[in-house]
């Protein structure tokens, strides 16, 4: 592998302005040491140490809580405050060192700690047990964690990873053919589905679609979530024929069953399911790169009558203003899987109106760490 230089490269002259010269002044440790000291900068200082510290620690802290997953540490809180002794004991661990965990998870305000030295759950640390499909996803980053292993060579190209083996159906469907393999991207999907069809269904109105075909919807969690809102409106979803089982099962046991479908087939190849008025795509587009965005949009365009609605929903990038969520987790998980990309609304609603798509909209959800919603529209004429 080669090594980076700090030398820039051969011709390039860098722009010195105001700025870059207060910068290598806050960079020098002469400054540093002044500004912790000075009163009207220490409080800056403090604050900047304190946040730099935080980013630091940030791989510590994620190991903390894949450790409270795992050994169900919240959930055995549920029932009641527990001394490290009592955890120590279900979890086949010495005390001292399930002291040492619990006094983590407090740090970080998952748990308390009475006066006994008994652990009880805090407010967040309940909100993780309910939130739907946080745990699978903190158990899955196991593998996201080695793929990150060594991120100069992610950035590089020059590892093979394992998400990408998990995610096979974004190479294309032939590499996602058989149940086992789509039914174990679509468990982790569909669990942490809830959350974001919730939260679409928040921004978005869909009281005049009188039919939606969810595209990549998996096993129906969006289709479902939306037949339940609006009573006259009638999903079909449509995902890959190895998903049909699972799907068609879970539609069958929803009050809305009369009015869910499921559709197989593969949108890169496959016509998409005519007569619907709107059509969604839910966390479909950042697993894919941009020609093959740009097919899937203006076949999207095409199969839409006059006046149909487009609706994309999924984590964004901010674009000229980079946010933490969209720009550092959704990035660097889509980097791993090594295809795709997070892309700020801007940059989607370029693509949407590529393929002929007008009226776009950006729509903020109530949680963009979540997902950010976007809506289009084909013309009338």
């Amino acid at each position: 592998m080669a090594l980076a230089s700090d030398s820039p490269p051969a011709g390039y002259r860098p722009k010195t302005g105001l700025r870059t010269r207060l910068m290598r002044v806050i960079a020098r440790p002469g400054f540093q040491r002044w500004a912790s000291s000075f009163p009207l900068t220490r409080g800056t200082a403090a604050k900047d140490g304190a946040e730099l510290f935080d980013i630091v620690q940030g791989f510590v802290k994620s190991q903390v809580l894949f450790a409270l997953v795992d050994l169900r540490i919240l959930h055995r809180l549920m029932e009641g405050a527990l001394s490290a002794d009592d955890l120590a004991r279900v979890s086949l661990m010495q005390a001292d060192k399930m002291d040492r965990l619990m006094m983590a998870a407090t740090a970080m305000k998952l748990t308390k700690r009475d006066r006994k030295g008994r652990y009880a759950l805090a407010r967040k640390g309940a909100a993780m047990v309910g939130v739907p499909g946080l745990e699978d996803m903190i158990r899955h980053h196991a593998a996201f964690y080695r793929d990150l292993n060594d991120p100069v060579a992610l950035l590089r190209g020059e590892v093979e990873t394992e998400l990408a083996a998990f995610w096979p159906y974004v190479f294309g469907a032939e590499n996602a053919t058989d149940a086992d393999t789509s039914n174990r991207y679509s468990d982790l999907m569909a669990r942490s589905q809830e959350i974001v069809s919730a939260d679409t269904l928040a921004a978005v109105n869909l009281a005049q679609t009188k039919h939606l075909l969810d595209v990549g919807g998996g096993y129906g969690v969006f289709a479902e979530a939306a037949a339940l809102k609006y009573r006259d409106l009638r999903a079909t979803v449509f995902d890959l024929p190895a998903v049909a089982a699972n799907a068609q099962a879970r539609m069958q046991a929803s009050p809305a069953k009369e009015r869910l479908t499921f559709v197989p087939g593969s949108f890169r190849d496959d016509p998409l399911p005519a007569d619907a008025d709107t059509i969604s795509l839910i966390r479909v587009l950042y697993d894919h790169e941009d020609h093959t965005v740009a097919a899937l949009l203006s076949k999207v365009y095409d199969t839409l009558p006059q006046g149909g609605r487009l609706l994309v929903s999924e984590p964004m990038s901010g674009g000229a203003a980079p946010e933490i969520a969209g720009d550092v987790y959704f990035s660097f998980y889509c980097l791993a899987m090594q295809t795709g990309t997070v892309r700020s609304a801007d940059r989607i609603g370029a693509l949407c109106k590529g393929a002929g798509f007008e009226s776009i909209k950006e729509i903020r959800s109530r949680r963009p760490f979540v997902t950010t919603a976007l809506t289009a529209v084909k013309p009338l004429g």
